[in-house]
């Protein structure tokens, strides 16, 4: 194992000279052409604390680290939340409509008709001139291979997981399921792990790319980190259970389960055994930091041959997340909750005019990415995208993004983030939550029954009702929740 790790971290010493690590940046400082390339790079339940250049000091993710070293990280990205468990649908639905949350859910099952009306993200960016490409994991009510010029492989909304993946690991006793072996399928279905497909068809296109003069729109979503957690051996034994920490947030219980609706009955939350042990967190975490870790190989290839199809200098690659994840912390597994874990994602932008190394604080949504992408490309901000252009923010002409957040899980959960505070409520229980996330940025102490932010409450909670008419939320919040008005 030792030989196999040196001859890993040659390979990847070899992959930073190849991208130019040892001969300058990887991008020009020259600014871009009127119509710039654009690279999306998508994950799928990647928490916002992932990445080791940001700070996380377990997981080891080079690739990751140089988009940060290279570009610009927005450390403050969040998703609005979902209508569906599957948070992905509704994150993936905004992303490609542009609309907030509820909006975007009244054109969920529409939203075929909305790519073939043209109000999609690639429709506008193909009317624009561009070559459109996509690969990966889509998980939208709409025909990719349409709305693409080019698909690889369009995958579903997750690679199965047997029942022998649930419910699992009890410390003292045999674990027949194990993230390498390919015969449980999901991530290994087809013969190849999924994240090398991606991988594969990424530098397939830009091989192609590399001959062409028209500008291209690459969106590469990888089904990684979603379980089933599924990497090769070798990546799972880089992170030894001794040296993956219990996270400072655990908990055996959620104490407001109950009132997430099918609570321990999610199937996100079913993948650990109830009550949360210490041993069966690490090991989900194991697992967790090794698929990243796998991801961020693909991810390395991909930059290669970018830098090698001689594009690089007039590409915008932006990578983020559609949600994060819990995988331990407060008691939970998922990503159906309004904690930070789950809500925010990282978000790195790299390009022409670009300053290495910066960084904001601005509160963005990751679905920004749709509406700066069409303003890189000349294309008029559509009426009905409510997502803002992050080029303001990048080009340093402002430093402040959305005054306050929202968050909504169905009709259980609410969430406003204003100022230092975090408010969290849940109807079904008329349960309050209230952090200060400014000095408790891991959520560990409750305020909400502190009589002395009872006028804080009061405030966040005014903010929430505007914001549930901006994204066209029409659950009844003031019945419930009197005591706030």
């Amino acid at each position: 194992m030792r030989v196999f790790r040196e001859q890993f971290y040659f390979y990847l010493a070899g992959l930073y000279v190849l991208v130019g690590c040892c001969s300058g940046p990887l991008f020009g400082a020259e600014k871009a052409a009127k119509q710039p390339n654009i690279l999306f790079v998508f994950a799928d339940d990647q928490a916002f604390d992932t990445i080791r250049a940001l700070g996380n000091n377990e997981i080891r993710t080079p690739n990751l680290d140089r988009l940060v070293q290279d570009g610009m990280t927005f450390t403050h990205t969040f998703n609005q939340g979902s209508w569906s468990g599957a948070v992905c649908v509704a994150s993936r639905c905004m992303l490609n409509t542009g609309r907030f949350l509820w909006k975007a859910n009244q054109v969920y099952r529409q939203t075929e008709q909305e790519r073939q009306a043209g109000r999609f993200w690639s429709e506008y960016l193909k009317k624009a001139g561009y070559q459109t490409y996509m690969t990966g994991k889509w998980h939208v009510r709409a025909d990719a291979t349409k709305a693409f010029d080019r698909a690889g492989h369009v995958r579903g909304g997750m690679p199965n997981q047997t029942p022998e993946g649930y419910n699992r690991p009890h410390e003292g006793k045999p674990d027949v399921w194990k993230p390498w072996d390919t015969k449980f399928g999901g991530f290994w279905k087809g013969g190849k792990h999924w994240s090398e497909v991606v991988g594969d068809d990424a530098v397939s296109f830009l091989e192609q790319a590399s001959k062409s003069e028209q500008p291209f729109f690459m969106y590469l979503a990888f089904n990684a980190p979603h379980d089933p957690r599924q990497a090769p051996k070798e990546f799972v034994d880089m992170y030894p259970l001794d040296k993956v920490a219990v996270p400072k947030s655990y908990l055996p219980t959620y104490p407001f389960m109950e009132g997430m609706g099918a609570g321990k009955g999610l199937r996100d939350e079913k993948l650990a055994p109830f009550p949360r042990t210490e041993y069966a967190v690490k090991v989900n975490r194991q697992e967790y930091y090794a698929i990243i870790t796998h991801m961020d190989q693909q991810i390395g290839r991909i930059l290669a041959a970018l830098k090698k199809s001689g594009k690089a200098d007039n590409t915008y690659i932006f990578f983020t997340a559609d949600h994060g994840l819990a995988v331990g912390r407060h008691g939970l597994m998922g990503k159906q909750n309004m904690f930070d874990h789950s809500v925010r994602v990282p978000f790195m932008v790299i390009g022409p005019g670009i300053a290495a190394g910066t960084r904001s604080d601005a509160w963005i949504y990751l679905q920004d990415v749709m509406p700066t992408t069409l303003e890189l490309a000349g294309i008029k901000k559509p009426q009905h995208v409510q997502f803002k252009s992050l080029l303001p923010l990048i080009q340093g002409e402002s430093k402040s993004g959305y005054e306050a957040i929202y968050g909504a899980y169905l009709a259980l959960q609410r969430s406003v983030r204003e100022g230092p505070y975090k408010l969290i409520l849940y109807p079904k229980i008329s349960q309050q939550v209230l952090y200060n996330v400014q000095e408790d940025p891991l959520e560990l102490k409750n305020l909400a029954a502190d009589p002395k932010y009872a006028k804080v409450k009061k405030k966040l909670f005014a903010r929430l009702l505007k914001l549930q008419q901006q994204t066209g939320d029409q659950l009844d919040l003031k019945t419930t929740f009197a005591d706030l008005r």
